[in-house]
């Protein structure tokens, strides 16, 4: 199959629609798949939707290092004074092996640079506003096995830096420009430059610049946007690709490689995250990877998937019926999912408290589960109280997108204030996590009802803008790591979901287990687009099917 898609990429392509407030998400229709059955035939692109104009892909954009590098700046201590210094990644090796992961640039240098190869290094200086990008010489004798690097002018070209240099001249050049009282500003101790000068006379700040440019990558630039546009135009032609061959499908791992193999092709050789093709249970595992289970008929399949384009990540998740129609049980509680997340889309502009948009998504996942007997004896308001809501969306509703998938958020959290319980212990204290203010949220029930509890205390009506809702934010806001307002700029996820982690006897009372064993069976449904905040509203990135109706119109073309 993916020698089948890598053939084909000679195509007739088209601009991507973008989608603005007030309009529906997914409206295009790929171009229907060739009669089936016919097994002697190859694949084409008309089999996997219609592709991203691949001139407008691929169209060179000298990367704004100086716009970022100036952000940054600007975003330190009014004080500081002296040499920003980033080291850039290097190769690296498996243990007694000469093979290696595929190269992956730090994001906070790449963010300073657009350089993506290894053996770099940059400088800032504050007080001459001048940029270097240190970039390594190239050995001929290395060139026969890896090709070379670029030259000197080759990134001068591509990026907006003041000078390139070659790096084993970067520590002489640092001792050379430091003033008595200037500091070097880094990331962390250990990236620190090794200087030859006596010791005690280099002051290391470790402590200002991690905050400065965090903060800094919160609202994207255009350029930043650009990439994540193009990154949404591949990935969503994937997910449209997948869709139409699902109905033919017999495992997870053929929808990993359909999808994969797409993005390949268009020139988007990296993934943003490992892909999440999970049916039936496995669709209520949010990070689950497997991706080698059957698919069987009458669950949901939740793929999960994005790819990367210029280092910029797309987040992108649909459910679908396998093998291809909607029981009345699979339609209720998608159309609930759908709900949560058209109305949190469409409430999206600037100044919007995010975590508002997520206690809305409760409010209606509740009133859905209501409507459908899952959840009794109790009023919505009840409900929300105790928190139960989060054993059914134990999940935030979304996280900023940007060079990493669940990108930083600045000294505010988007969803949890930065005082709030992430999980057991007041933590999630996994390695695989090491959370910074802006990764993905565990919500639990107690965190839950202390949100909805502080809502109600202080007059807000759920949509971050009531009286009380304001001074609240603007007292954590000054104080720092308060919950975040949306910002012209800002490109976060809407991604409701609906799953079931009940087994919580103090939840029991208000959760119908007759009726909830007639859906247990289907697994999680998740639906997740990214949003652009525009000036007066939102720009929806994403563009694959998510209506009932379409969903199937590209599942059952005929």
């Amino acid at each position: 199959m993916l020698a089948d898609i890598a053939k084909h990429s000679a195509i007739e392509v088209k601009l991507p629609k973008a989608h603005k407030k007030n309009s529906s998400s997914g409206s295009s229709s790929p171009t229907s798949p060739a009669t089936r059955g016919n097994n002697k035939r190859s694949a084409s692109w008309t089999d996997y939707g219609t592709p991203p104009n691949a001139a407008w892909l691929h169209e060179k954009i000298k990367f704004p290092a100086k716009t970022h590098v100036t952000k940054v700046a600007s975003k330190l201590p009014p004080t500081a004074n002296g040499i920003i210094y980033l080291p850039g990644a290097e190769d690296k090796y498996y243990e007694d092996s000469d093979q290696g992961p595929a190269f992956r640039q730090r994001r906070h240098f790449y963010y300073l640079t657009g350089a993506n190869f290894p053996g770099c290094a940059v400088t800032y200086d504050l007080h001459k506003d001048h940029l270097i990008l240190w970039i390594p010489y190239t050995d001929p004798r290395t060139i026969l096995w890896y090709g070379r690097t670029p030259t000197l002018e080759e990134v001068r070209a591509s990026t907006d830096v003041d000078e390139v240099r070659y790096v084993a001249g970067v520590n002489r050049y640092i001792c050379a420009s430091l003033t008595p009282g200037a500091s070097i500003y880094v990331l962390h101790p250990d990236q620190a430059p090794q200087l030859e000068s006596p010791k005690g006379v280099v002051q290391i700040d470790t402590h200002s610049l991690r905050p400065a440019i965090e903060t800094a990558r919160v609202v994207k630039t255009d350029y930043e946007i650009a990439q994540i546009r193009r990154a949404n135009a591949v990935s969503s032609a994937a997910h449209r690709a997948a869709l139409s061959r699902l109905s033919r499908l017999g495992n997870e791992r053929e929808l990993e490689a359909i999808f994969a193999g797409y993005c390949i092709a268009q020139g988007a050789h990296t993934q943003a995250y490992p892909i999440i093709a999970g049916a039936g249970p496995a669709a209520s595992t949010l990070h689950y990877d497997n991706n080698n289970a059957p698919l069987k008929p009458h669950q949901f399949v939740v793929l999960d998937a994005g790819c990367e384009w210029n280092c910029y990540a797309s987040d992108i998740t649909r459910t679908y019926p396998i093998p291809g129609s909607f029981s009345a049980e699979a339609k209720a509680i998608y159309h609930a999912v759908l709900r949560m997340q058209r109305e949190c889309v469409e409430r999206i502009k600037p100044g919007v408290v995010y975590s508002s948009l997520h206690l809305h998504a409760c409010k209606v996942a509740i009133e859905e589960l209501l409507r459908l007997g899952i959840l009794h004896n109790g009023t919505k308001e009840e409900i929300l109280a105790r928190g139960t809501i989060a054993g059914f969306f134990p999940h935030g509703l979304g996280h900023h997108v940007g060079l990493e998938v669940h990108d930083v958020s600045g000294r505010e959290r988007l969803l949890l204030d930065s005082k709030s319980s992430l999980g057991p212990a007041g933590g999630v204290k996994s390695a695989r996590c090491r959370l910074s203010p802006s990764k993905r949220e565990l919500v639990l029930p107690e965190t839950l009802a202390v949100m909805f509890r502080d809502e109600m205390k202080e007059g807000g009506g759920g949509d971050g803008q009531g009286k009380g809702v304001v001074q609240m934010q603007k007292a954590k806001r000054s104080a720092g790591g308060g919950r975040q307002r949306l910002e012209e700029g800002m490109v976060v996820t809407v991604e409701p979901g609906m799953a079931y982690f009940l087994d919580v006897p103090y939840h029991a009372h208000f959760i119908n287990k007759k009726a909830l064993e007639q859906y247990w069976d289907l697994g999680g449904v998740r639906i997740e687009d990214d949003i652009l905040v525009t000036k007066t509203g939102y720009e929806n990135l994403t563009d694959v099917p998510r209506e009932i109706e379409e969903v199937l119109k590209v599942m059952n073309p005929s």
